[in-house]
Parts: structure tokens; C-alpha cells; sequence
């Protein structure tokens, strides 16, 4: 891509963030000469957004803060039919019921990044289920299907995956969703003078094919951007931990999760992500990379990515939490603890059990760690025994409470009447609730 005039495509263009764009020069042109309406679809295939629907949702509020309307579009009807798109298989459909969860659970997650209360640029939320649900087959395959060409829509890269892969083809309800997701475009184009699409590289062949009907239908010059797909420094897929992806929403991926997510990010990585996922400047993203270069230990950026990106999707309120849990763990300081920290800690933020106080009477606390998979070998517990490393709810216990389970897990010394946070050695942290 050439370099734009276009301060926003500028900035876009310097944090890596455009993969392909349609006429560029054209699109520079189109919006600088005044504020434009642009659109992003999310379509729920689960309860809940993921990291890697955040990119797209914060250059949309990039757009809204340059003086531009963004739409978030939820596909309450592509949500029904599966977009194919680099897709190994079939997805699996889900009921009519089930989508229409998910659509208005996604409305309130998207309404957190960009603004319905700003002017002329405030954000819309609209669900392509409006203009779909009343829509029959013939009108359909007249209106919309006689614009798009069979053998341009197969030759598409992501059709062609499918039909190359050995014993998995592609249904025709797949093979329709290009159809109507052109047909959102058309239609936002109508009725709000939507002239831009903007979605991940996998969109390119649906986007373009949307452009194309909107100028059939519409007589429209409409344009089209998409955001590079994330991957790490390593090739592998950003967004997912061995507990599967990091979510949105904190009942699916606590915000102590989410923040020690990004706590962990490689170097390798760290000032890319600051470019893609905070708002700071690049001069500001810049002067922390080379502050840590010249810094001897830890570098500080993947605390203020950690920082940054939390409260973004979590609020301050997240932030406080998610800080105030790390401290606690790091330091051994747990009593600041809340019972909303402990939940979370218990959702995912550490490996656990949940254990009955009748069966402890008798039992060795090195069986007992070893069945949780705390650790591999009793040995590994006497040996902290024997140093008064293993910590209850911050109480160092010795050899001598190996068979002294009940005392150890007295419940007068739980937290909130079942939690025992257990320590062994400096960082081998164990959540038990004991019912």
C-alpha cells in the first residue's frame, strides 16, 4: 500500500494495521473530503467476542475518533448459515434460539469500544437478521444471486481450501454466505450511505464481492480495508492459551486471565501489540521500546500492555482487580483479597480443587497434592515440609502437618468460610475450596 495523506490511514499504515485495501489512492481521497459511515460485522458463532474480534472493534472506534460513524454489524442471519471462510470444515449450525442469545449478549460487548452518544459520529449497532428475515428464496436468487458469478465466487481462495481438501467440500448454505454478507454492505449503503467495510484478511474475497453488488444495486462507489490476521512472532495463533481462547466477556476469561495474558507476552512481540491494542501515540510506544532497550532486567512494556488492553475491556474497576490479585500472589500478601477475587482466581486465574472436609480425617497432604496434580511426587511436598514451604492462606506449615489435613484446612482459617490459597515454595500456587 502507498503512503496515504489520510492522517487516519496514516497512522493505520504505521501501526502495521492494514493488510489490503481496495483503490487506495481513492479511499485517501474519500475520507479526507468529510466524515464518512464504515462498517465491521461480527457474527456470533459463540456467546461471546474473542481477542481476535479486537482488532477490527478498535480500529472501528479509530474511525469514531477521527469523526467517523461506525456501524458494528451482528449477523444474527449469517450467524444461522457459517461463513466458510479458511475454515478446515462445516461449522456446526446452531438453533434459531441459541443465535438470538448470542446476537444480543455481542450487542452489549461491541457497545463498549465505540460511542452512541458523540453527534453526528455516533456508533449504530444493527443486526442483518432485519432485512433477511422477511426476504423469500425467489426475490432472493433474483435480486441478490443473479449478480454473483458462480465461477468467480469458486475460485475464491477460501472456497477452493475447501474443495481441495480431501473429504471435505463445502455446502451450498457455505458457498451462499459471500452472497449475504454482500448483501449487508448493499444494504447499509442504502440506508446509511455506508461507503466503507472494514474486517480481518480472511474477509477480502466477501468485502470485494460486497463492493461489487453495491455498485450494481446502489450505482455506489463504496471501498473496502482489512486488518491483518494476528499471529506471534513464532507463527502461531495470538488469542489462545491451552485453555483455549481468551474471551471478551470475564465469565468465559477472568480479568486476572486476561491481564497476566498479556503479562506474558514475548518481547519479540510486545511493541507490535502496544501498536495493535492500546491508543498510546507511536512516539509514546516508541520512547518505551527504547527505555527498555537501554534498561539492564525486565522491560515495562508488557506491563502497560497488560495494563492498557485491560482496561480497555474491563473498565478501571477490572484493572484494580486484576492488579490488585498479581500483587497479591507475587508478594504473599493475600488478606486484601475479596471473594470476587477468589471467584475469579477459582474461574481460571490458578489451578485448583474442590474438596470435601469429611475425607480429609487420615489423609497424607503429599497424596492429596499428588492426586490434584499439584505436583508429580510426594517427595516434592516433603522436601517443603521439611523447609516450611508450604503455605496455607499465607501460614507455613512443617513435616509435622503431613497427617494434620483437618487442622491444616480448619475452617475457621478458610477465606469467605471455603477457600484455602496453598503455597509450595516460591511460585507453586494451589487453589483449594473445600466444601
Amino acid at each position: 500500500m502507498s503512503d496515504s495523506q489520510n492522517p487516519l490511514l496514516k497512522d493505520l499504515q504505521s501501526r502495521q494495521l492494514i493488510a489490503q485495501t481496495t483503490a487506495v489512492e481513492e479511499l485517501d481521497a474519500h475520507l479526507s473530503e468529510q466524515p464518512r459511515v464504515l462498517y465491521c460485522g461480527f457474527d456470533p458463532t459463540a456467546d461471546s467476542l474473542h481477542l481476535g474480534h479486537l482488532v477490527p472493534l478498535l480500529v472501528l472506534k479509530r474511525f469514531q475518533q477521527a469523526g467517523h460513524k461506525p456501524i458494528a454489524l451482528v449477523g444474527g442471519a449469517t450467524g444461522l448459515i457459517g461463513d466458510p471462510s479458511f475454515k478446515a470444515a462445516e461449522r456446526q449450525l446452531n438453533t434459531p434460539d441459541v443465535v438470538a442469545g448470542w446476537v444480543e449478549k455481542i450487542k452489549g460487548q461491541v457497545s463498549q469500544f465505540i460511542d452512541f452518544d458523540c453527534g453526528e459520529s455516533s456508533a449504530i449497532v444493527a443486526n442483518n437478521l432485519d432485512w433477511t428475515s422477511n426476504l423469500n428464496v425467489l426475490d432472493f436468487l433474483r435480486d441478490i444471486g443473479k449478480h454473483f458469478a458462480v465461477n468467480a465466487m469458486i475460485n475464491k481462495e477460501s472456497v477452493q481450501q475447501r474443495l481441495n481438501r480431501e473429504g471435505a467440500g463445502i455446502s451450498f448454505t457455505e458457498f451462499s454466505y459471500a452472497l449475504l454478507q454482500g448483501m449487508d454492505f448493499a444494504e447499509l449503503n442504502r440506508r446509511y450511505d455506508c461507503t466503507l467495510q472494514i474486517g480481518g484478511s480472511d474477509q477480502w474475497g466477501n468485502i470485494v464481492g460486497g463492493i461489487d453488488l453495491a455498485r450494481r444495486q446502489n450505482k455506489s462507489r463504496t471501498f473496502g480495508l482489512t486488518v491483518p490476521l494476528i499471529t506471534k512472532f513464532d507463527g502461531t495463533k495470538f488469542g489462545k492459551t491451552e485453555g483455549g481462547a481468551i474471551w471478551l466477556d470475564p465469565a468465559k476469561t477472568s480479568q486476572y486471565a486476561f491481564y497476566q495474558f498479556w503479562m506474558n507476552t514475548a518481547d519479540a512481540d510486545v511493541y507490535r501489540f502496544l501498536k495493535f491494542f492500546t491508543f498510546m501515540s507511536m512516539e509514546e510506544i516508541d520512547a518505551i521500546e527504547k527505555a527498555d532497550a537501554e534498561r539492564q532486567g525486565r522491560p515495562e512494556a508488557q506491563q502497560i500492555l497488560a495494563r492498557e488492553a485491560t482496561r480497555l475491556v474491563h473498565g478501571d474497576e477490572g484493572l484494580k482487580a486484576a492488579e490488585r490479585i498479581s500483587e497479591a500472589l507475587f508478594s504473599g500478601d493475600i488478606t486484601q483479597l475479596s471473594e470476587t477475587d477468589m471467584e475469579q482466581l477459582k474461574q481460571d486465574g490458578l489451578p485448583g480443587a474442590t474438596i470435601e472436609r469429611a475425607g480429609l480425617e487420615g489423609q497424607a497432604m503429599t497424596q492429596l497434592f499428588a492426586e490434584v496434580g499439584m505436583v508429580k511426587s510426594g517427595k516434592q511436598v516433603k522436601d517443603a515440609l521439611g523447609n516450611k514451604a508450604v503455605f496455607f492462606n499465607g501460614e507455613a506449615r512443617g513435616a509435622a502437618d503431613n497427617m494434620n489435613l483437618p487442622e491444616c484446612f480448619a475452617a475457621e482459617k478458610s477465606m469467605y468460610g471455603r477457600f484455602f490459597l496453598v503455597k509450595l515454595g516460591k511460585k507453586n500456587h494451589f487453589l483449594f475450596e473445600v466444601v
